[in-house]
């Protein structure tokens, strides 16, 4: 066997003579490493590269066998190499608590070579089949946690995609998407705190309300431009088709789910929403009159992002409210529009949502290009 190809053994043993033995018997075989002391072996084994095994006598001055076992094992570097004990030791419980330690095997002095070679042959194997397997966890963990980027990609893309469809026929502006996710993700972390929310709302369900809260408006889609495109108020026959864009939306996702063939818990997120996101906390909302806690509670925080930001957004027909303004609105609409507890959140988050509002604001073209729309849409 060439050298590049031999195993490497570290022998850790304070007699000369000991050292001698164990390096003439395994020289032929293994490239031998030589530690005379605790400390040394703990330098030799971490360094690069480290040994494939390690023959580690009990009985040594200053740190012994055990101690320094323990301290290789208490180190990411040194962990996963095998220890046998070398010891003139027989008692059991001495074997017992060298093997509790981390040792694999536990050779008793005088030794026999033929013991010695087979015992230190079999523990390399076991180790190769250790490593391949512990390469082949992290190789694998790897490319789950890849194809879950890859996946999750697909995911925000495909939600962006649709969010994107919707607001090419709506008067709100693509920022409208980031500002209301932005607020409800606000929103969500700031009630984790309270009892009535942390049930619902751990860091795993947050990210699923961020990253559904995009579809909110994917039903209106399917309202008639002269209905979604109208610059002033609708009639109450338009109101009442305009209210079904939130069935309209629910039902487009549970088809994207039918599709799909497997409930994804987003979809989930993203139904409620679209459906209930124009609940009012009193029952006076659509398109059920669902109240109180009956809301689900992502859509009673979704209520608020959008209110909120329809109040402060500038359109083709109207100004933007500053902000003061519409938080007075916001929080006047406590416990009849809006949970009592959301909208204390957004009370406290003040200062959060305009942040948001000021990193996502419109630009003059924005307005520019739904007004050039609105007007071609009109025929004017």
């Amino acid at each position: 066997m060439t050298d590049d190809l031999r195993k490497t053994l570290l022998v850790v043993d304070d007699t000369p003579d000991n050292l001698k033995l164990m390096g003439g018997l395994l020289k032929d075989r293994y490239r031998v490493r030589i530690a005379n002391s605790g400390p040394k072996a703990l330098a030799v084994a971490a360094a690069d590269p480290a040994p494939d095994l390690i023959l580690l006598d009990i009985m040594m001055p200053g740190m012994d066998g055990y101690e320094v076992c323990r301290g290789l094992k208490a180190d990411p570097r040194t962990r996963d190499i095998p220890v046998i004990f070398l010891t003139a030791m027989t008692a059991e419980e001495s074997e017992e608590k060298g093997l509790a330690l981390g040792a694999v095997d536990y050779i008793t002095k005088p030794i026999s070579p033929p013991i010695v070679l087979a015992r230190v042959e079999a523990h390399l194997r076991l180790k190769e089949s250790a490593d391949f397997l512990r390469d082949k966890a992290v190789f694998l963990e790897s490319e789950v946690a890849r194809r879950t980027r890859d996946i999750t990609a697909i995911q925000d893309v495909t939600i962006l995609a649709m969010a994107s469809l919707a607001e090419t026929r709506d008067t709100d502006t693509g920022n409208h998407i980031r500002r209301t996710q932005a607020y409800v993700k606000a929103l969500a972390e700031h009630l984790a705190g309270n009892p009535r929310f942390s049930g619902e709302l751990d860091p795993g369900r947050i990210a699923m309300l961020f990253k559904s809260a995009p579809l909110h408006d994917i039903g209106k889609v399917g309202i008639p431009d002269r209905i979604l495109l109208k610059p002033g108020r609708f009639t109450p026959e338009e109101f009442e088709i305009m209210k079904t864009h939130a069935a309209l939306g629910r039902e487009a996702i549970e088809h994207a789910e039918r599709a799909l063939g497997t409930p994804v818990e987003f979809l989930a997120l993203a139904k409620e929403i679209a459906y209930a996101h124009h609940e009012k906390w009193d029952g006076t909302g659509y398109p059920e009159g669902l109240s109180g806690d009956d809301i689900p509670v992502s859509a009673r925080l979704m209520a608020l992002a959008d209110v909120y930001d329809a109040l402060i957004s500038r359109r083709v027909y109207k100004q933007g409210l500053p902000h003061a303004e519409a938080a007075g609105i916001i929080l006047a609409g406590a416990g009849s529009h809006f949970d009592p507890d959301v909208a204390a959140a957004f009370d406290a988050l003040q200062p959060e949502f305009q942040a948001i509002a000021a990193a996502f604001a419109d630009a003059d073209s924005d307005m520019e290009r739904k007004k050039a729309y609105l007007d071609l849409s009109s025929g004017t």
